[in-house]
């Protein structure tokens, strides 16, 4: 199903006519026409091509899903791919559209999935309408613009998911320290460790590291997309609409760098986790070798005791309560000197 829409000079003139009737409607320079299919087939790309005269390697690749975005130039036209990228849940699992257009001098065919909602977009065409006059570019702008600020808000909602991933981090640590503790540390140090436990860790920040590399991926491209149509390589747009595209490379430019940075304190939440491990195997280690030190003591002794040799007390009670007394003091000692050290 198509829908469409005509301005003529720089005000909406008709809606949802038929798509047949596009080709009349260019014919009046002062018009300009967008048209929306969801999921095109091979006809609805055929009947575009008659209308608008669109080159035919863009209709191969409009029907090519998972390109990269791109504007490609033709003799009477572009053809342009751009992805939005969402995070409509409470993880770091993203959703992206990829979102497809023929573009011409005075008109505009955008395609898409049936997952992806153009209402956004047609809003934001409709609260700017002193920029309708600038004509294509003007629609090519809110495209980008919703485009850019989905990965905007994306990007930050990461940011907040790897704050957390840091707090987590720690958290957990202490709560595994705890664990050894008072009865109260080690109910808050089970509690975070069954929500934030080294494994958890990991996962979490494998996840957000793919998140930041799609991100990175899909905007990246786009934006060479829009630095060249400032510099009008690719598009014809005035200098009234000029700073708005402007603004939306800066978005785009940010989203590119922040990913980056934030890829980088992904990799340093792993390191430190992988060395937070480290550190509390390295403790259970001394924690064990501690208690079997202090077992030995006893086991040494009664050992003694246990000679088939001659030995003052022996038979009586008061070898009993030596060997005892013995046992006893030498564990007391080393327990104390493990204690100092912090090694129980």
């Amino acid at each position: 199903m198509a829908r469409t829409r005509m301005w003529q000079n720089g005000s909406i003139g008709a809606e949802d006519f038929p798509v047949e009737d596009v080709s009349d409607h260019l014919a009046e320079p002062d018009r300009v026409v967008w048209v929306d299919f969801t999921d095109p087939t091979a006809a609805d790309l055929a009947l575009v091509e008659d209308e608008l005269g669109v080159h035919e390697l863009a209709s191969e690749d409009a029907l090519e899903p998972g390109q990269r975005a791109k504007l490609d130039r033709y003799r009477h036209g572009m053809f342009l791919v751009v992805w939005d990228i969402t995070c409509p849940g409470g993880g770091s699992e993203l959703v992206t559209h990829e979102v497809k257009a023929f573009i011409t001098k005075q008109a505009i065919v955008t395609m898409h999935g049936t997952d992806f909602d153009m209402s956004e977009i047609v809003t934001r065409w409709d609260a700017n309408p002193e920029l309708a006059s600038h004509g294509v570019p003007f629609l090519m702008w809110g495209l980008f613009d919703v485009v850019a600020d989905h990965a905007t808000a994306t990007t930050e909602r990461i940011e907040e998911l790897i704050d957390t991933l840091e707090e987590d981090l720690f958290d957990a640590d202490e709560g595994t320290g705890s664990g050894s503790g008072s009865g109260s540390g080690s109910g808050s140090g089970s509690g975070s460790g069954s929500r934030s436990g080294s494994g958890s860790i990991q996962r979490r920040s494998f996840a957000l590291r793919k998140s930041l590399g799609t991100i990175r991926r899909l905007v990246v491209p786009m934006r060479d997309v829009v630095q060249s149509i400032l510099r009008g390589d690719a598009a014809d747009v005035s200098d009234g609409i000029r700073p708005y595209f402007r603004d939306v490379a800066d978005h785009v430019n940010s989203v590119a760098d922040q990913s980056d940075s934030l890829r980088d304190a992904v990799s340093s939440v792993l390191e430190t986790n992988l060395n937070l491990a480290s550190n509390r195997q390295n403790l259970v280690m001394k924690k064990v070798t501690s208690w079997a030190a202090i077992i030995a003591i006893p086991t040494a002794i009664t050992g003694f005791f246990g000679q088939n040799v001659k030995f003052p007390g022996e038979g009586a009670w008061t070898g009993l309560l030596a060997s005892l007394v013995l046992i006893v003091a030498t564990s007391t000692v080393l327990y104390g000197v493990f204690k100092r050290r912090d090694w129980l």
